[in-house]
């Protein structure tokens, strides 16, 4: 069945709240029949200034690796010395990329499992630390028949390293979904060794039934469970925001999420970059130091951004409240944030300890580094992709994968 991304790129209308998608995929031939959408709210606060070219920024160009894909939507690395990417397709594929060449059978199909089109399908994939010992992986995808997003564990074949086992999932969490937007998908895992879960707050616009600030609720949060501790589905970490079960539901890191699309951690510093999608007036990265405590709240719905959302003028911020470090305003069409990674590799010395990040919609790329107490936030890059998702590979080195040409380009 084909995908239908006919919606894709519309954003919530936020007078309306009528339903409608992000925007991190779908096809750029719909850009000219988006309308103007609303936000919601007041300017209660100064946003990082918009980035402007530099002469002395570096000159990137982006290698086209492989092409061929159906809707790719993220890449992942195992680090177990193969040197393999993986490109995950919406439709329920994850595509081994192996010596430059784009593998003809899947690591993995599950397209029977998976609800795709829209903000749905197989949206996440993560390997665990020693992945090359315990031979599992973890997949986030939106369930056929109910739309629940699920969580999941793999296992790759005893013959096979290139083929996973379709028959040996395990399931580990689902949560219902109210709606078909706001899915988030992601997964990682961090320097803790936890597997860390980006969800949105449940779709439709505005988020109307006030999920991202209600801690008894799993959407609009970024969860935090132990998978690879033998506990059966997973454990709880001790240091999560409500551990005991009280005040809160067990396995919430952080709250105030409205649709994270893309987060990474930096593979050197520890330090946490959340890319998140914006309703109708600001999309924002948002930035946890190596250390954070659990329980940080990143404002939505009370703000977009740096702007009141809920009231629309004169909010008073939740507890625990981290205010973006970066925000911009969506264009006249259509605007998508998708959070990147902290270049590490060893080719781009003037990228070296930079965080990179783009938008979907207009293909622009940024980078970013903290200096003290202030942020450097520049455009390095305005280009005609469609960047639905960043990734690195063992080296550091970064890649993206465009969704409209379906192809997977190195960063360079």
């Amino acid at each position: 069945m084909p995908l239908n991304l006919t919606h894709i790129l519309r954003r919530d209308n936020g007078p309306e709240r009528r339903f409608a998608a992000l925007g991190f995929v779908g096809a750029l031939l719909l850009l000219g029949a988006l309308g103007a959408c609303g936000g919601g709210g007041g300017s209660s606060s100064v946003a990082v200034p918009a980035p402007s070219p530099n002469p002395a920024l570096p000159t990137l160009s982006f290698a086209l690796v492989a092409s061929g894909f159906s809707a790719p939507l993220g890449i992942a690395q195992a680090n177990d010395g193969s040197a393999r990417l993986f490109v995950v397709e919406q439709g329920g594929k994850i595509i081994i990329v192996k010596n430059g060449a784009k593998l003809a059978t899947p690591l993995l199909d599950i397209g029977g499992k998976v609800v795709a089109g829209g903000e749905r399908g197989l949206l996440g994939l993560a390997f665990p630390p020693n992945f090359a010992a315990k031979k599992h992986f973890y997949v986030n995808y939106t369930r056929a028949g109910d739309g629940a997003t699920v969580i999941a564990r793999y296992r790759v074949s005893s013959s096979n390293a290139d083929a996973a086992d379709a028959a040996s999932e395990q399931i580990l969490l689902t949560v219902a979904q109210p709606f078909s937007n706001h899915n988030g998908g992601h997964l990682t895992f961090g320097p803790d060794g936890m597997l860390y879960i980006g969800l949105g707050d449940g779709g439709a616009g505005g988020d109307p039934d006030e999920r991202a600030q209600n801690p008894n609720e799993l959407l609009g949060k970024m969860l935090r469970i132990d998978v690879e501790s033998g506990v059966t589905p997973y454990a709880v970490p001790s240091g999560n925001a409500f551990a005991n079960g009280v005040g809160g539901r067990a396995e919430i890191w952080a709250l105030g999420l409205r649709n994270p699309w893309r987060y990474a951690f930096d593979r050197q510093s520890g330090d946490l970059y959340i890319g998140d999608v914006g309703q109708g007036t600001d999309e924002e990265i948002s930035f946890l130091p190596a250390g954070s405590a659990a329980g940080s709240n990143l404002g939505w719905d009370v703000l977009e951004g740096n702007d009141c959302f809920e009231p629309s003028s004169n909010c008073t911020p939740p507890a625990n409240y981290i205010a973006p470090v970066a925000t911009y305003a969506r264009s006249a069409s259509c605007a998508s944030v998708t959070g990147g990674y902290v270049y590490r590799g060893s080719s781009i010395a003037a990228l070296q300890g930079w965080y990179l990040y783009a938008d979907f919609c207009d293909g622009r790329v940024w980078r970013m580094q903290r200096s003290g107490a202030t942020w450097q936030n520049e455009l390095v890059a305005d280009t005609d992709f469609s960047i639905s998702s960043f990734g690195e590979d063992e080296s550091g080195n970064l890649y993206f994968v465009d969704l409209s040409r379906g192809e997977l380009r190195r960063v360079q």
